[in-house]
């Protein structure tokens, strides 16, 4: 074979991907959003560059699940709502997605908080950034189709960078960085127990499970092209967890160093970067919170508004117009106006509403990988 032939065989591999492309990278990479950053900046903190190596199980349990879901989309052309719905009823599925709605809904609260608190470091007023952000990712969605969503999505996945640039630039200890990395240290205390299941349980989200699969099948993936979404998830997976993982870095090399152990939000974390890391990597650290936040902001409304109408054999998809999915995009707007909403109300208690939406997340997720195996396992035998 030529070398013109490969060269152009290597291109066609090339452009048959990037067809593919998209649900694995953007449902990863938006798990990244403003608890998460939280999360990881507060492990850096308190615990320097020690729990590293708990994101390589993490990046192997992340794979497996999104795997599982990506295929059953693609294989079955549906829905994991759908799935559940036509497995197990209308009566177990309308309690999840009760669940899911209150979950999320809170979720959506803490990403505008996000939003706010990381624009606020440039002097954004939050009456200014969460209407704007809101209506932005609102447009986006209504007034878009699958395509131009997706490229918008693939777009905030890139802006992703701004963490693997601020970790190199706060100047982190390598070789403790890679013993963090190899070498498994647990501490062995309730708070560094929790510090842990955090770590996991903001890495895999229920969510995630409902928007993936529900974008393969909006996307209209076949199983013929499987091995190419497959590396897509794999992709997706490896990006996200070595952003947290730079994450975790640039705070070990900045804070846990300078003795900061305890950080009230994310947008803490950046603003203590600014004398310890230089205005760049506080800048990166920030604008990287904005874009996450935004970026969660439109994708968990979106997954719900998936989930629901699917579990209750409601049209949904962004290919629709308003008016053949009247319920999917009015579930959409609900949610982005009163998650946008309690972030300019004074007294609404925006600490409790994170808190527990992040428990109600940990307690849904064993649900639905249960269910999720279950369905695996059936059509594996039948």
């Amino acid at each position: 074979m030529t070398f013109g032939r490969r060269s152009a065989l290597l291109w066609a591999q090339l452009g048959a991907f990037v067809a593919v492309m998209g649900p694995g990278v953007i449902t990863s990479n938006v798990d990244n959003d403003a608890g998460g950053i939280y999360t990881y900046s507060v492990a850096g903190a308190r615990y320097g560059y020690s729990l590293l190596w708990l994101l390589v199980p993490v990046l192997a349990s992340l794979i497996v699940v999104q795997e599982m879901c990506a295929r059953m989309g693609a294989v079955t052309g549906k829905g994991l709502a759908d799935l559940i719905r036509e497995q197990f009823g209308l009566r177990l599925t309308a309690i999840i997605m009760l669940a899911v709605l209150v979950t999320n809904l809170g979720n959506a609260v803490a990403e505008f908080a996000g939003l706010a608190s990381s624009l606020e470091l440039f002097g954004i007023s939050r009456y200014l950034s969460v209407p704007v952000g809101a209506f932005c990712v609102w447009w986006l969605v209504v007034f878009g189709n699958y395509r131009s969503v997706e490229k918008a999505f693939l777009v905030a996945c890139l802006l992703y960078l701004a963490y693997p640039l601020s970790g190199l630039l706060a100047d982190p200890d390598w070789m403790a960085a890679l013993h963090g990395t190899v070498v498994p240290t647990a501490p062995l205390h309730l708070e560094g127990v929790a510090m842990m299941v955090g770590i996991i349980g903001t890495t895999i989200a229920p969510w995630m499970q409902f928007y993936l699969q529900s974008s393969v099948v909006e996307k209209e993936v076949k199983i013929s092209d499987y091995s190419k979404l497959w590396f897509d998830v794999v992709l997706g997976s490896i990006f996200a967890v070595l952003v947290a993982a730079f994450i975790i870095i640039a705070c070990a090399a900045t804070l846990h160093a300078a003795g900061i152990t305890e950080i009230a939000d994310a947008a803490q974390a950046a603003r203590a970067l600014a004398p310890l890391a230089g205005r760049y990597a506080w800048a990166l650290f920030a604008l990287g919170l904005a874009n996450a936040s935004l970026f969660a902001a439109s994708i968990l409304p979106l997954a719900t508004a998936y989930s629901v109408c699917e579990g209750l054999g409601l049209e949904a998809g962004v290919n629709r117009k308003f008016g053949e999915a009247p319920e999917f995009y009015w579930l959409y707007t609900l949610i982005i106006v009163l998650s946008a909403g309690a972030i300019l109300l004074p007294g609404v208690p925006l600490l409790k509403i994170i808190l527990y939406s992040q428990v109600l997340n940990g307690v849904l997720l064993p649900f639905i990988l249960v269910l999720t195996i279950v369905m695996v396992i059936t059509a594996f035998l039948t």
